[in-house]
């Protein structure tokens, strides 16, 4: 059995919620569409083939951010189903707008802590695949400890993986990649794609800020990792 420990109500967040500025196009789409392309959070196991009305592939996306990469990766593949998680409300606005605009059918949105969601929301062996892009680096030292990936989430998100299933980090703080291929690493369930770090998948597309930074010669790690197929 999984140990549940540091996923307790009480654990460490690894995000702060920020005071944005929502624009009122943001604002409107939320009133109007989360309704419909929303899942409220609730204490309880979440049924997939309920919430998208199909059965198909399902990936987990952690924190989106403006959900661009989440609406063009959902629109390329519209065989997979997409279950998007994000905290603050100009992101989740902002990938609502895209979903209308674009007439993306195959993503829903939980807006809430991930931890929380994963623990109380998503079925063991349920996922295909989990996208972790760019989560806050936390570079001080002094707040290490708040990084999303550490092991005992790492555990838990494992056991909602299908075997075979991957989970996929990329991050452009050096240290932090170190941390995760370590992490990933010592995880006994799962087996790295690569000998340490992989290509981009062609699946997730370049954001503007990664372009930024390459033309700047500033790196981006990207780690993909499948979770074992154990004999019997």
């Amino acid at each position: 059995m999984t140990d549940t420990t540091d996923l307790s109500k009480r654990h460490i967040r690894s995000f702060v919620l920020r005071q944005g500025r929502v624009s009122p196009a943001q604002q409107r789409a939320c009133e109007e569409l989360l309704p419909r392309f929303g899942i409220p959070y609730a204490a309880q196991p979440l049924d997939l083939k309920l919430a998208f009305g199909r059965s198909a592939p399902r990936i987990l996306e952690i924190g989106f951010g403006m959900g661009d990469s989440t609406a063009a990766i959902a629109l390329a593949h519209p065989e997979n189903d997409y279950l998007a998680l994000e905290v603050h409300t100009p992101g989740v606005g902002n990938l609502l707008k895209l979903i209308d605009a674009q007439q993306i059918a195959n993503i829903r949105i939980i807006q809430h802590d991930a931890v929380e969601v994963l623990r109380d929301m998503i079925v063991a062996n349920t996922l295909d695949g989990v996208h972790v892009f760019f989560p806050d680096p936390w570079h001080k030292a002094r707040h290490n400890k708040r990084r999303l990936i550490q092991a005992p989430f790492i555990a838990q998100l494992v056991d909602k993986l299908k075997p075979g299933g991957y989970i996929h980090v990329a991050t452009d703080w050096q240290d932090y990649a170190g941390q995760v291929l370590s992490v990933l690493s010592a995880e006994p369930l799962l087996e790295n794609t690569a000998a340490d770090y992989a290509p981009r998948p062609v699946y997730r597309p370049l954001t503007k800020f990664e372009q930024r930074g390459i033309r700047l010669g500033h790196g981006v790690w990207d780690l993909l990792f499948r979770r074992k197929i154990l004999p019997g």
